[in-house]
């Protein structure tokens, strides 16, 4: 049976306009060398953006475990976006940051939001748009998700 957008609630269309509009940014950060970038990349990246963090303090922030940060920074270092370094304050411990090529999809990302949200704005009018985020920012706040956005604690519903 096929499924009509127009009888999504709001739950289904704000979460299927999400995806479609990560999914434009995505086909975007393709066109600019970044073919390897995932979504997801992006609940690591914010953890790193401020600087360097250990991995056990990416995994308290991500609510993993140690094993389960390790093998994300692995991924992530494979592909050339994190690096490692040692702690200064603790021998024992590594600290992960962004590399020159994490920080370009960062910059590459953003820009390519603001694009995106300029051509939407064009398109379907700059007041209706604002109308629809601002109404959505309300939901946000609502729910309870602001401290967690504010924190740079997002993560994907469990």
């Amino acid at each position: 049976m096929e499924f009509d957008p127009a009888d999504a609630d709001l739950s289904l269309a704000s979460l299927f306009a999400g995806w479609a509009l990560a999914d434009e940014l995505q086909r975007r950060l393709v066109g600019e060398g970044f073919a390897d970038s995932r979504f997801a990349d992006g609940v690591v990246f914010q953890h790193l953006v401020g600087g360097p963090v250990t991995i056990s303090t990416l995994a308290e922030k991500l609510g993993v475990t140690q094993q389960a940060a390790s093998k994300s920074v692995g991924d992530l270092s494979s592909r050339g976006y994190v690096s490692r370094q040692p702690d200064p304050a603790d021998a024992r411990a590594r600290q992960v940051l962004l590399t020159e090529r994490g920080e370009a999809v960062i910059a590459a990302a953003r820009t390519h939001r603001a694009e995106l949200d300029a051509e939407v704005r064009q398109d379907l009018g700059d007041d209706r748009v604002e109308e629809a985020r601002l109404l959505l920012v309300e939901l946000i706040n609502r729910l309870g998700a602001s401290p967690s956005l504010r924190a740079r604690a997002v993560r994907p519903p469990r």
